[in-house]
């Protein structure tokens, strides 16, 4: 077995063995003290720690990692790291131009930032919006996934809806500002006009890099490669509720039924979580 194998499979252990604890615990934790340093409960360093909220969104990402892994080739890593490039260019983009976002700016530091302005860690923020978007349409759609068109304009659209769910959270939290307000909960409608151009270029990338047919066959036999969107649910459902964002709060429950349609994730890998569990 070669080294990224062993790599693979001990990643692949790794996350079989603590799913509940990844997919459950971690953004639960994360809601509650996001929460608490928002209303100023928690003392200055532990309030927004910018290294423990970086340290926990990695942990929450490694299903995704640990799922696509086997996937990526020299193809898919091209796709990657353009999609890469694409993130801080259009995020540096909207900070100092204020297109295509609308103008904002970050208040709080979500780790190590690239010229004070977006953080370092803004693909482990950015991917999994795309990457989870795709995986779940395409177990949704079954067969029907072969259709190019609908597949990209399924997935942008579930982009744009998981961006629903995401904004008005993080501005609730304070992690950016809008500085003209805007009407959904302090965001402008350029926002999500915004992003339907960022899901189109970032779906458009996913879908030349990775191979479909790869992509269905893993999300078929790999039970965790949603367990990620299962945590985001979980983390922003529950902040939009604390702030009483309701409509927010209630996208993110339809990207649960989504989820419990898929019948991938249940309370069930309590009992049987562990190495020797099929995944």
């Amino acid at each position: 077995m070669g080294d990224r194998a062993r790599v693979e499979a001990r990643l692949h252990e790794l996350v079989a063995a603590y799913r509940f604890e990844i997919a459950v615990v971690f953004p639960v934790v994360g809601a509650v003290t996001l929460l608490a340093s928002a209303w100023g409960w928690l003392p200055p360093a532990l309030s927004f720690n910018p290294y423990f909220i970086l340290f926990g969104t990695v942990v929450m990402r490694l299903p995704l990692v640990a799922g696509l892994a086997p996937l990526v080739d020299r193809r898919a890593a091209v796709a990657v790291a353009v999609l890469t490039a694409y993130a801080f260019g259009i995020e540096l983009l909207g900070v100092t131009a204020g297109w295509p976002y609308g103008e904002f700016a970050y208040r709080i530091e979500l780790g190590p930032m690239l010229a004070g302005k977006v953080p370092l860690g803004l693909p482990v923020f950015f991917f999994p919006l795309v990457v989870n978007s795709y995986l779940l349409v395409v177990l949704l759609l079954g067969p029907r996934a072969r259709n190019r068109l609908l597949r990209l304009a399924a997935v942008a659209a579930t982009v744009v809806w998981m961006d629903v769910v995401l904004d008005p959270a993080a501005v609730g939290l304070g992690f950016w500002r809008y500085f003209a307000g805007g009407p959904y909960y302090g965001v402008p409608l350029s926002n999500y006009a915004g992003w339907v151009l960022s899901a189109v270029v970032s779906v458009s990338l996913l879908d030349w890099g990775f191979s479909r047919a790869g992509i269905q066959a893993r999300v078929a036999d790999c039970e965790y490669l949603l367990d990620d969107l299962v945590s985001f649910v979980i983390l922003w459902g529950t902040v939009n509720l604390a702030f009483g964002n309701l409509l927010p709060a209630a996208a993110a429950a339809a990207l649960g039924v989504g989820l419990l349609q898929t019948d991938r994730f249940d309370f069930a890998v309590l009992r049987d979580r562990g190495p020797g569990t099929r995944q």
